[in-house]
């Protein structure tokens, strides 16, 4: 897919973008203007009409001004409309590091004007996108989480919902009246106590590749990860609780366990998911295209 340069601009600037940076969402304005004085800009008051203008350019480019997600969720209207393939997708990333590690792990310049130069210089390169069994678009990669043990309280009820309130407000109550007490007697101040060793999640998975079984509920795994590895393919990563990780590519990934599993896609951009039995990605070869740096890929 070729980008045509004397195309006008639709540049849409997610609200939290402008809230997090709004210097930097100048500075890519400015460039972006200076060079097509026949930009339009969009500024939603709420980021769910971010996808929604994006996919009402017309004939001008699209452009997003936002975090990763932003990003997503524009990828997942654009997926749901079927309108990936018309046209490239420019973005500006713009937020704190967490907020913007998918956009950098796809090859884009996170300071505003090398981003906004990528938008004016950039080439168009196709990537896979992994689709799930109920069309949710992971762009990057996934990890498996242990699902949570039932709450012994109903779920919405007051007691519920007031529980873990009341806990971390008993404890900075103590932490406070501890640290008073302790100047008032002379007492040198508390040294913040170490982290506690991170603990491995056991999860008992039935993992499986193009339907061939990479590991099973009598082989307790610590973490499965997913992620696109281009040419059409998913690389799928398997962790046991004992012996080296197995590692196999395919284009059809299937997780599934009878308690039930959760998941967080693309890090930190991607919600976990709601617990599921089973869960099915599979890759679609160059769905979607992004404007990235000439020379990356």
């Amino acid at each position: 897919m070729d980008q045509a340069p004397g195309v006008p601009l639709l540049v849409v600037v997610d609200p939290v973008a402008r809230l997090t940076d709004a210097e930097s969402v100048r500075i890519a304005r400015d460039v972006l203007r200076a060079a097509t004085p026949e930009l339009k800009l969009c500024l939603p008051d709420d980021p769910a009409q971010t996808p929604r203008l994006l996919a009402r350019r017309g004939g001008r480019r699209p452009v997003l001004v936002g975090n990763d997600r932003a990003l997503l969720r524009a990828v997942q209207h654009l997926h749901g409309e079927r309108a990936l393939e018309e046209a490239a997708l420019s973005v500006v990333p713009v937020g704190n590091g967490p907020s913007v590690a998918l956009a950098r792990s796809l090859g884009l310049p996170l300071d505003a004007v090398s981003a906004a130069r990528t938008v004016l210089r950039g080439h168009p390169r196709a990537l896979d996108l992994l689709v799930d069994d109920e069309d949710g678009i992971v762009l990057g990669g996934l990890r498996t989480e242990r699902a949570p043990a039932p709450s012994p309280h109903r779920e919405g009820s007051p007691s519920a919902a007031a529980s873990p309130w009341r806990r971390m407000y008993h404890a900075l109550t103590r932490t406070v009246l501890s640290r008073a007490h302790r100047e008032e007697q002379g007492a040198a101040p508390m040294t913040p106590a170490p982290r506690a060793p991170q603990v491995r999640t056991v999860q008992r998975l039935r993992v499986e590749a193009d339907g061939a079984v990479v590991t099973g509920p009598d082989r307790p795994v610590t973490d499965v990860t997913v992620r696109t590895a281009g040419a059409g393919l998913a690389e799928v990563s398997v962790h046991p609780l004992a012996g080296a990780p197995v590692r196999v590519r395919a284009t059809s990934v299937t997780v599934s366990a009878p308690e039930g599993f959760r998941y967080r896609a693309d890090a930190d951009a991607g919600a976990v998911a709601a617990p599921a039995e089973s869960r099915t990605w599979t890759v679609l070869p160059r769905a979607w295209h992004l404007v990235l740096p000439p020379g990356e890929g």
